[in-house]
């Protein structure tokens, strides 16, 4: 897959495509539904496939006072999430005010026609773009009519009866529910942080945790997950928690990874958490002693369902 930076340095050979737009955070299952078709038809015709985005997420610079910003996946995640659906190219326009100003008409007639000659275009159900959200499907089709472009508007993808979206994936992984959040978005939810110096309680009540500095702003909820750690290129069995540590009175949320059988010093290492499944809620204990036996109990159960 080609990435294109910069929309002067567009190749030939990702000219005359079959175009999908979005922003597409998440690459959840309803994008790779998404993607899979724009491949196949692109295939079938001839044509280069090309997916185009932007970053950061337009969110972001049109409100940049909105923190935590909740973003699935980095733009380096949502790179190599989207190179595996087999896509030819991808262009990712650098978003700032200028670039939101940019009309619909001039986004179609100077990007998408003049320097990308366009084939086709494929769009969710409830896309939009354009200063003003104007480019719609409406907008679309006479424009490909007059140009010399087709439109495709590819339905809602669905779970059961939920339609899958990059906002109620969000919301399930905020839930605590990254069961959900994984079958939606077709892998479990990851997040990726260094490993820190904490209070080192872990060791002194026998179950050693590695504390999480995450890059990403969203975090499931608090509370105990089994989830799975990957250091050093292994994968590893593990159970997380995600709180305030009540029963020691902290008043910082801390995030605490056991990995289980494990031992080896990884301060300073970056480490992927894979969510599988949250456990229980947070809760405050007497003491130590209470605590130790509910960490066992954990331990058990995670080792259950990973196996």
């Amino acid at each position: 897959m080609k990435t294109i930076l910069q929309i002067d340095n567009i190749p030939e050979e990702l000219t005359g495509s079959y175009l999908t737009i979005g922003n597409f955070d998440g690459v959840h299952r309803g994008h790779q539904y998404l993607f899979r078709h724009l491949v196949d038809q692109a295939r079938n015709a001839g044509r280069p496939s090309v997916v185009l985005t932007f970053a950061p997420h337009p969110q972001m610079v049109l409100h940049p006072d909105r923190r935590p910003f909740y973003l699935i996946t980095s733009i380096e995640e949502k790179i190599r999430l989207i190179e595996a659906q087999g896509v030819d190219g991808l262009i990712i326009i650098p978003f700032n005010l200028d670039v939101a100003k940019t009309t619909a008409r001039e986004f179609v007639c100077d990007l998408l026609w003049g320097k990308l000659r366009i084939k086709k275009i494929l769009i969710g159900h409830d896309y939009t773009f354009g200063s003003g959200k104007e480019g719609n499907e409406d907008f679309l089709v006479a424009k490909g009519k007059k140009l010399g472009f087709d439109v495709e508007v590819m339905r809602a993808f669905q779970v059961g009866d939920t339609i899958i979206s990059s906002t109620r994936v969000r919301n399930a992984i905020l839930d605590g529910d990254v069961k959900t959040a994984a079958a939606w978005l077709g892998r479990p939810y990851n997040l990726v942080g260094r490993v820190a110096v904490g209070h080192n309680r872990g060791a002194g009540l026998g179950f050693p945790t590695a504390n999480i500095e995450p890059e990403k702003e969203l975090v499931p909820a608090r509370g105990v997950y089994a989830a799975l750690a990957r250091v050093d290129d292994h994968t590893h069995g593990s159970v997380l928690n995600i709180g305030m540590n009540p029963t020691f009175a902290d008043n910082q949320r801390s995030i605490e990874v056991h990995i289980l059988d494990f031992k080896g010093d990884i301060y300073g290492k970056n480490l992927e958490i894979l969510f599988m499944e949250k456990l229980r809620d947070e809760k405050k204990f007497s003491g130590s002693e209470e605590l130790i036996v509910q960490i066992r109990k954990d331990v058990e159960e995670a080792r259950k369902l990973l196996s």
